[in-house]
């Protein structure tokens, strides 16, 4: 999309965060909610002209660890669902074109900004800005949003700290224990 849509600051802000207190520009996972035309043109795309069979939902960045970066820790499960909603809608369109060929939602689960299993502080290795439980929550919240909108699967990605991935592995396992999936 940074090719077809060079967004400024208001389009990302949208009608729902006009008055937001922060800069948001290359907050691309809230597009989701502020201009979902261009994320459902982007998963279209890779679906239609790409021939893709399954599609990363727009939310590498939606934890509330990862918006507090924006102060949007409330809008974490929101932008999950949206992200996968989205995907979820252009996936059926796509698949009812042609339904020898079903598309799949990939419910991306990225990394957050913080990591468990390093310290932020060269004068204290045993120093940490972020408990394994936190991972733990901030995931789980964000595998329910991507659930509840719609993800067949769930892909945790580009996670460089063990722990972080470890995290994110146990929250999926305490989801299916709680979804009874």
């Amino acid at each position: 999309y940074s090719k077809r849509n060079k967004l400024e600051e208001e389009e990302y802000r949208g009608n729902k965060f006009r008055e937001w207190g922060c800069n948001v520009k290359g907050n691309n996972d809230m597009l989701s909610i502020t201009q979902p035309q261009i994320i459902q043109g982007i998963y279209r795309a890779y679906l239609e002209e790409g021939g893709s069979n399954m599609i990363g939902t727009n939310t590498f960045s939606s934890t509330t660890i990862a918006m507090a970066d924006y102060s949007m820790e409330d809008y974490a499960y929101e932008l999950n669902y949206q992200g996968a909603k989205l995907a979820r809608e252009v996936c059926d369109e796509v698949t009812a074109k042609d339904p020898t060929k079903p598309r799949f939602v990939v419910g991306a689960i990225g990394p957050t900004n913080r990591t468990g299993s390093i310290s932020p502080s060269v004068e204290d290795p045993s120093a940490r800005n972020v408990t394994f439980d936190e991972l733990v929550d901030t995931y789980f919240e964000q595998i329910v949003g991507l659930m509840d909108g719609g993800a067949d699967i769930l892909m945790v990605e580009t996670i460089f700290d063990t722990l972080n991935a470890k995290a994110a592995l146990y929250a999926i396992g305490e989801y299916l224990e709680f979804s009874g999936l």
